[in-house]
């Protein structure tokens, strides 16, 4: 049961002015807003200012300097939910306060990559995500909300020799994620350079925001996968239903359901952290063997990968939704696929529909829910070239050192015994985790 964990921050830019904050929410404190003092040590619980005072300052610095290049800080933290550990270079970020925060404290204004009036809009920052409570550390890169100038690698030690390591973007990694969306607008027409943000006077980009926040920055995605959707329901559809073999013809047998072993995790946008665990695994008596339904081209097979196993899915006849088990799914709009967190994709008290949700949403936003219809499917599916698909992710994961990185909210829903890719390092006896920022290169901005 980890209480407490040594971090590691290693500046590999070629700057002496990097900063970084952690941020969390202590789960010993009430859940109240906390951030790491300078000394890598001591704690401070942002005060609740006054009703009715917004955005007000911090009354105490919480940047602890990284040194010069090569150089590494030392700290320790306690259980934390919701932790980040936040890097800038040349400046400081901003981090301000409101009233009616949890556990008491203060509301937490964190960096904002939309609002053209925060005071970090034009500073170069980035972050890793992590939460340490009595069972594990999790930690990740995320690439949910926008690609940074300033790439974050995590290694994560664990007790009794383990490693485990996301490498991260090189040094040039924005600069290639660039590249790729424009080839993309090239192919397909669609507004994927413009997420890329170049501030007024300047030559060189400062982040790539994903396309569910594409409206920000004039890149609208509007009707971009109603295709696909369609293409969905038609293929899916009971109405194409071939006739049923006769008794005498050999079946194919659908597989048992796997064992359960993905823990799919969300991890949303700046402005909506909603985590949602896959149903926890249920008894359940010894019951007869029965035959699995034969599979046909017209039968959409999700795996849960939990206590539920693998539903099958159709649209029945004189219907409008996607009955997948007992739960129906309205057709989504693009605005649902990218957001993962709308329309059909919110979740609620249904263990079964939160199974199907990070399933259904990867499909859709990989572009493979036609291509195949078992899902989570295996890799050689994702992101074909043609149709719609959410390319901004293809491209942030193939320009990642090792292809890890949460580039969509349930970008770790995998097969049962594929490669995980999701960015995230996790251990329930953690020993040291190493944050190196500057993707081992020099900082160029």
């Amino acid at each position: 049961m980890p209480s407490s964990l040594t971090i590691q921050l290693t500046n590999q830019t070629n700057s002496h002015n990097v900063y970084a904050f952690i941020t969390g929410l202590a789960i010993q404190h009430n859940m109240a807003r906390v951030f790491l003092k300078p000394d890598g040590r001591d704690l401070y619980y942002p005060e609740s200012p006054p009703p009715g005072q917004i955005l007000q300052p911090l009354t105490q610095d919480c940047a602890i300097l990284l040194g010069s290049p090569g150089n590494t800080v030392t700290v320790t933290i306690p259980q934390m939910a919701g932790g980040r550990i936040w890097f800038s270079a040349e400046k400081r970020l901003t981090f301000l306060r409101n009233p009616g925060g949890p556990g008491g404290g203060a509301a937490l204004v964190e960096p904002s990559v939309l609002n053209p009036s925060d005071p970090n809009a034009d500073i170069d920052f980035s972050f890793c995500e992590f939460t340490l409570n009595n069972d594990q550390l999790f930690a990740n890169i995320s690439y949910v909300d926008f690609v940074p100038c300033l790439p974050v690698a995590l290694t994560l030690q664990i007790k009794g020799g383990a490693v485990q390591h996301v490498s991260g973007m090189a040094l040039d990694g924005l600069e290639r994620v660039c590249a790729g969306l424009k080839e993309q607008t090239a192919r397909d027409g669609r507004p994927w350079d413009k997420l890329v943000v170049t501030p007024q006077g300047q030559d060189r980009p400062l982040r790539v925001l994903s396309p569910t926040h594409g409206n920000a920055v004039g890149a609208s995605f509007d009707g971009y996968f109603e295709p696909l959707v369609e293409a969905a329901w038609k293929k899916y559809s009971a109405s194409q239903q071939p006739p049923p073999p006769q008794p005498s013809q050999q079946q194919q047998q659908h597989p048992e359901a796997p064992k359960e072993h993905l823990h799919s995790r969300l991890r949303l946008s700046l402005f909506r952290r909603k985590p949602v665990p896959n149903p926890p695994p249920q008894p359940t008596p010894p019951q007869p063997q029965q035959q699995q339904p034969p599979q046909t081209q017209n039968t959409l097979y999700i795996n849960t990968q939990s206590a539920p196993g693998i539903l099958t899915g159709q649209v029945p006849p004189a219907s409008a939704s996607l009955l997948i088990g007992p739960e129906p799914f309205a057709r989504p709009s693009t605005a649902d696929i990218l957001s993962c967190n709308s329309g059909p994709f919110t979740t609620g008290p249904s263990p079964i529909r939160n199974a199907i949700i990070p399933r259904l949403a990867a499909a859709f936003q990989r572009g493979c829910i036609c291509a195949t219809a078992e899902h989570p499917s295996a890799p050689e599916y994702f992101y074909a070239m043609t149709g719609p698909a959410n390319h901004y992710a293809r491209v942030v994961h193939g320009c990642n050192l090792d292809g890890k990185g949460y580039a969509f909210a349930y970008d770790d829903v995998q097969p049962d015994g594929g490669r995980d890719e999701s960015g995230k390092v996790e251990a329930g006896e953690p020993e040291v985790l190493v944050v190196a920022v500057g993707g081992g290169g020099a900082y160029v901005r």
